[in-house]
């Protein structure tokens, strides 16, 4: 019993560490606690559904890493970033909005994802400009552009699905094109409604792109990946940090990562470091999040889950 209260101990300081990291809280408590709690409905997914089970494992740090990166290939995402983002002076603050949105979209009631693709919808309207794209030419952009919302979603998505395949804790449901097909919901309040439904048609788009001469690179490219590769973080977190940047870019093809100017370790020697740090922040963390136990009860008492429903993590 000791060791179990000197455990739970531990897990509640680092996950509160952690987490202020990953909400821009001193507290560690997310804004969106609240959103993910309340609602009447069950919301796009419940526990037993692939995208929960995914975005519930601590590989999604390896899959934000590696989304960022390949959403950089991208030069009008990128210019978006660049001109409209304030992630230069307020990176953390960046990282929570994309928290919020995926764990509102993932654990959150049909409500909450209705408020907070409003939110996101509403953000959008002021994202627009011009860029040049890998051909020379230039071209306006709306953030709701399909193109835009497409790659986006397309880079998230392959990201979250390799980064889970490769050092994730649990089986995804369903598989792979369960994974694709039911994340693809997420973002239909968002506009884009032609989203890929398996991992076949993910990763010809993904081609398409490419063989189009969508995909380029150039030195706000190079600024960018520079500033992925190295946030302004603590040094303590720096140190876990280089290792998941690490897992993330052996995770990316290589014909990408030449385009990105990367050079990182091979998966062979990258995999096994990051799928030991991942253990190990499993179990400083404990088997479930805040987030997941506050939509777990919201699930009991709309009477989505039974009572008695305990997560298998436990």
């Amino acid at each position: 019993r000791r060791n179990r209260v000197a455990t739970n101990a531990l897990q509640e300081r680092f996950g509160t560490r952690f987490r202020r990291i990953i909400t821009n809280t001193e507290d560690g408590v997310p804004p969106w606690m609240a959103a993910v709690e309340s609602g009447e409905t069950r919301g796009l997914y419940l526990p037993h559904d692939a995208p929960w089970v995914v975005h519930g494992d601590v590989a999604t740090l390896i899959g934000g890493i590696r989304a960022l990166l390949m959403q950089a290939l991208h030069p009008g995402s990128l210019t978006g970033v660049e001109q409209h983002s304030r992630y230069e002076h307020d990176p953390l603050g960046r990282l929570a909005g994309t928290t919020r949105w995926l764990t509102i979209a993932t654990f959150g009631s049909a409500e909450a994802l209705e408020a907070e693709s409003a939110r996101v919808n509403r953000m959008h309207d002021h994202v627009k400009g011009q860029y040049v794209n890998g051909a020379g030419i230039t071209k306006d952009y709306k953030a709701a552009d399909p193109d835009l919302l497409a790659w986006v979603h397309i880079a998230f998505t392959d990201s979250f699905l390799t980064t889970h395949e490769l050092f994730g804790e649990e089986k995804i449901p369903g598989g792979a094109d369960e994974y694709v097909s039911q994340w693809s919901k997420s973002v239909m309040p968002l506009g884009l409604t032609n989203a890929p439904m398996s991992r076949a048609e993910l990763k010809a788009e993904i081609k398409r792109y490419k063989d189009e001469g969508i995909l380029s690179t150039n030195e706000t490219t190079k600024r960018v990946v520079e500033f992925i590769r190295k946030p302004p973080l603590s040094r303590t977190a720096l140190i876990a940090y280089d290792r998941m940047f690490d897992g993330a870019v052996a995770s990316i093809p290589e014909d990408l990562r030449e385009m990105l100017g990367l050079k990182g370790k091979s998966l062979r020697v990258a995999g096994p470091i990051t799928r030991g740090l991942l253990r190990a922040m499993r179990l400083a963390l404990g088997p479930i999040s805040p987030l997941e136990a506050a939509a777990i009860s919201r699930l009991k008492r709309t009477g989505d889950l039974p009572a008695d429903f305990t997560s298998p993590k436990i």
